[in-house]
C-alpha cells in the first residue's frame, strides 16, 4: 500500500442553540470514525475534531483547522451548514469542503445553490464514497465517475447515481476511537446515567419499518444489514481492552432479530465482556426470556419508541404496533430486570384531537417507565410526513428546508403548537413532582446505584424540561 499524498480532516460540528437546548448528549461520531478507518487502510492521513463534544469555539475551530491544514475538510451535518464551513473556505479557497449525514443527503441541491463555498455533498453511507473522493481528487480526476455524490461544476449542479449499500458490514475497519482526542459519558436523552469511560457501537445498519416520522428507513433505502455475532465479539474485547466500561448500540432496533440478540449475549458472558450497556428495542419485539439474556449480559437501559396511546395515531403514524403491545413491553422489560426504562412519545400529529394528546399524557402516567420523552411532532426532508404535507399545500419547501416544522404550527386540522406546549408543561408539573411517582422512584434506587444516578439526574432534567416547554422550546423525536 502507497501512503497517500492527500490529507482527509473531518468536523462533527456544535449543534444549533435550540437543540442544545434539549440534548446535550455527546456520542463518538461513529459514521466519522468508519469513513476515517477506510481512508486510513489505503493509506490516507486522517485527523477529527468533535466539535460538538469539545464545545469549541469559532475561533479554536477555525485554529484547528489551519494547523491541521487538510485538502479536505469534510462534515457530518445533521441540521444546518455549520458556519465554521464558510470562514474556512475564505481562509483557504484551495481546500475542498464536504458534506455528508442526513440533513446533506436529503437537500444536496438545495445546500449547493444555497451555499457556494460547500463543493460536494456526499449521499448516504460515506465511507468508499469519501475514499473515492480522496483519490480522484489527488489525481485531479472526474467526479462524475463517484457513485453518490451531489457537486458543482460551474454554474450547475449535478448528481451521480447512487452508491450500492455496503452489504458485508463485518468488512468495515472497527472504528479507531483513539482518534478522538475526548471523553464521553453516557447521556440518554439528557440523562447522565453514570461517568464511567463509554462510547457508541454499531451492531447493524439501516431500518426495515416504515415510520412516517422518520427518515432512517429512506437513508438506508428499508434494508437491515446485521454484523456478525463474531465480528461484535471481536470490537467489545478491542474496547474491553481499551478500558471501557460502559457503550450503547445505536442500532435504530437492536432487538429486531431475537436469536441473534440471544447468541450474542451468551458470547459476551461466554468472553466475560462485563460491560454495562444500552439499547433501543421497538415495543412489538419483546420477549422475556431476551430481556433475560440481555439482563444477564450487562444491559442497564432500554429505550422504547412508544409514540401514542391512541391507536389511529399510531397507524397514521405507520408504526405497526399496537397500544397493547407497549403495556406489555414495558411490563416485561421491568420483569426480566431491566433497571431503566425511556419511553418516546409524540403528540400533534396533523387531524391529533386534544383528547387524544391528554390520553397519551396520562397513558405515560400508568405506564412503568422511569424517563419519558415528550415530543411534538415535527416534519423534516427525508421523511414521508414532510411529502405528505408538503402535497397537501401546508408547507414552504422554501422556508423549511433547513431546519424543518412543528407539524401543529402549519397543520389547519391540528391542535395548535403553544396549547400544545401548554398540557405537556401542565403533565410535567402535576405528575413528576407528586409523591406517589418520587417515592416508587426513590424505593427502586436503593436497589440500584446505577438507577440511583440516572433518576436524580432525571429529576432535574424533568424540571428544565417543563420550564422550556413553557417557553415552546420543544423538538420532535
Amino acid at each position: 500500500m502507497c501512503k497517500s499524498s492527500m490529507k482527509f480532516s473531518f468536523i462533527n460540528p456544535s449543534l444549533p442553540q435550540e437543540v442544545l437546548n434539549m440534548c446535550t448528549t455527546a456520542w463518538p461520531p461513529l459514521g466519522i470514525l468508519y469513513c476515517a478507518g477506510v481512508l486510513m487502510k489505503e493509506g490516507i492521513e486522517v485527523s477529527i475534531l468533535d466539535q460538538a463534544a469539545r464545545g469549541f469555539s469559532l475561533k479554536q475551530t477555525l485554529d484547528w483547522v489551519g494547523r491541521e491544514d487538510p485538502d479536505v475538510l469534510g462534515y457530518s451535518a445533521l441540521y444546518r451548514v455549520p458556519e465554521t464551513a464558510e470562514y474556512v473556505k475564505e481562509n483557504n479557497p484551495n481546500i475542498t469542503i464536504i458534506f455528508g449525514n442526513y440533513y446533506a443527503t436529503f437537500n444536496a441541491e438545495r445546500v449547493l445553490n444555497k451555499y457556494p463555498f460547500v463543493d460536494v455533498i456526499v449521499r448516504g453511507e460515506g465511507e468508499y464514497t469519501c475514499l473515492e473522493l480522496a483519490k480522484c481528487l489527488e489525481k485531479e480526476g472526474s467526479l462524475k465517475e463517484i457513485k453518490g455524490i451531489t457537486f458543482r461544476n460551474g454554474e450547475k449542479v449535478f448528481s451521480t447515481p447512487d452508491r450500492p449499500l455496503i452489504k458485508d458490514v463485518d468488512s468495515l475497519p472497527f472504528p479507531d476511537r483513539e482518534l478522538m482526542d475526548t471523553k464521553y459519558t453516557s447521556t440518554i436523552l439528557g440523562v447522565k446515567v453514570a461517568t464511567k469511560k463509554f462510547t457508541s457501537l454499531l451492531s447493524s445498519r439501516g431500518c426495515p419499518f416504515n415510520c412516517r416520522f422518520c427518515g432512517c428507513r429512506k437513508f438506508a433505502r428499508g434494508m437491515w444489514r446485521p454484523r456478525s455475532v463474531e465480528n461484535i465479539i471481536k470490537e467489545l474485547e478491542l474496547l474491553k481492552s481499551q478500558g471501557y466500561e460502559q457503550f450503547i448500540f445505536v442500532d435504530d432496533t437492536f432487538t429486531l432479530n431475537p436469536k441473534r440478540v440471544t447468541k450474542l449475549c451468551q458470547e459476551m458472558r461466554k468472553e466475560k465482556i462485563d460491560m454495562e450497556w444500552f439499547c433501543d428495542s421497538r415495543v412489538d419485539t419483546c420477549r422475556f426470556d431476551v430481556f433475560r439474556e440481555m439482563v444477564e449480559a450487562g444491559c442497564r437501559s432500554v429505550y422504547f419508541g412508544i409514540e401514542s396511546a391512541n391507536q389511529r395515531i399510531l397507524n397514521y403514524y405507520r408504526k405497526g404496533t399496537t397500544f397493547d403491545q407497549s403495556k406489555n413491553a414495558v411490563y416485561t422489560a421491568r420483569k426480566a430486570g431491566i433497571d431503566v426504562i425511556v419511553g418516546s412519545f409524540i403528540v400533534g400529529a396533523p387531524n391529533e384531537t386534544g383528547r387524544e394528546i391528554q390520553k397519551t399524557l396520562k397513558f405515560i402516567n400508568k405506564l412503568d417507565i422511569d424517563v419519558p420523552s415528550i415530543n411534538v411532532l415535527r416534519a423534516f426532508p427525508g421523511t414521508d410526513l414532510w411529502k405528505d404535507l408538503i402535497a397537501k399545500g401546508c408547507i414552504d419547501e422554501d422556508k423549511f428546508w433547513e431546519t424543518g416544522v412543528f407539524v401543529s404550527q402549519v397543520s389547519p386540522h391540528a391542535v395548535p403548537f403553544e396549547k400544545i406546549c401548554s398540557m405537556i408543561h401542565e403533565h410535567f408539573q402535576t405528575y413528576y413532582i407528586h409523591p406517589k411517582y418520587l417515592l416508587k422512584e426513590i424505593s427502586r434506587t436503593l436497589k440500584s446505584s446505577f438507577r440511583m444516578k440516572a433518576v436524580l439526574n432525571n429529576l432535574i432534567r424533568l424540571n428544565q424540561m417543563a420550564d422550556m416547554v413553557k417557553q415552546g422550546i420543544v423538538l420532535n423525536y
